[in-house]
């Protein structure tokens, strides 16, 4: 009998160190948000490969300080059949999404950046949305995409070269990049948390539209 209750007790004891530490995985994520690896195959079609070489062991590479010239001027293909070009938003706060279809966190980060889009509009905010998928694959689902989580904003795809340089060696997404008028990058969000992000992206705004 003493036996069989030090037993049960063990087996308890481990129930519960199981769901304190389940507990505590779920908030941590919660916390940190979460993001997909651009190169996942999870149900996306015809992925476009956008690893770029690792960083030298000397360090990660620079954090971008402005829109480089590659991605400036690059003609990018979008759903409404008008190529995009992101020096045209000169002038203007710019936020950049990187996003795909199959990914979980870019779908609870839209609605957000639609909202954005609505509310900033007028004091001069744009949002542009590039899809890391292959363009030809996709075409359909993203034009479907759009259309359902009614995106008021242009949305296309990167290239291979304009997605590897805005990325610089981080190939997660969502991946947000908040530009102020000038053309500087003020803020870059890396994933997304349904808690933290939407105040946070909201405050770089406010600080672009201030500049």
């Amino acid at each position: 009998m003493i036996k069989m209750l030090k037993r049960n007790l063990k087996v308890k004891s481990f129930l519960t160190s199981g769901r304190i530490a389940l507990t505590v995985l779920v908030l941590a994520l919660i916390v940190m948000g979460a993001s997909c690896n651009s190169t996942d195959e999870i149900g996306k079609p015809g992925p476009v490969s956008i690893n770029p070489p690792k960083p030298a062991a000397a360090g990660a590479p620079v954090a971008l300080a402005a829109l480089p010239p590659v991605v400036l001027e690059a003609e990018l293909k979008a759903v409404n059949g008008r190529p995009i070009k992101l020096s045209d938003y000169g002038g203007k706060v710019l936020i950049v999404n990187l996003w795909a279809t199959w990914c979980g966190p870019c779908r609870n980060e839209i609605p957000e950046l639609v909202k954005f889009r609505n509310q900033y509009k007028e004091r001069g905010l744009e949002v542009v949305g590039l899809s890391t998928e292959n363009p030809e694959a996709s075409a359909v689902g993203v034009k479907r995409f759009a259309e359902e989580f009614k995106m008021n904003y242009p949305v296309g795809w990167a290239t291979p070269e304009v997605a590897v340089k805005l990325m610089q060696g981080r190939d997660a997404i969502p991946q947000s990049f908040v530009i102020a008028r000038d053309g500087r990058i003020l803020k870059r969000f890396v994933g997304f948390s349904a808690v933290a992000t939407p105040q946070q992206l909201r405050d770089a705004i406010e600080e672009a539209l201030k500049g």
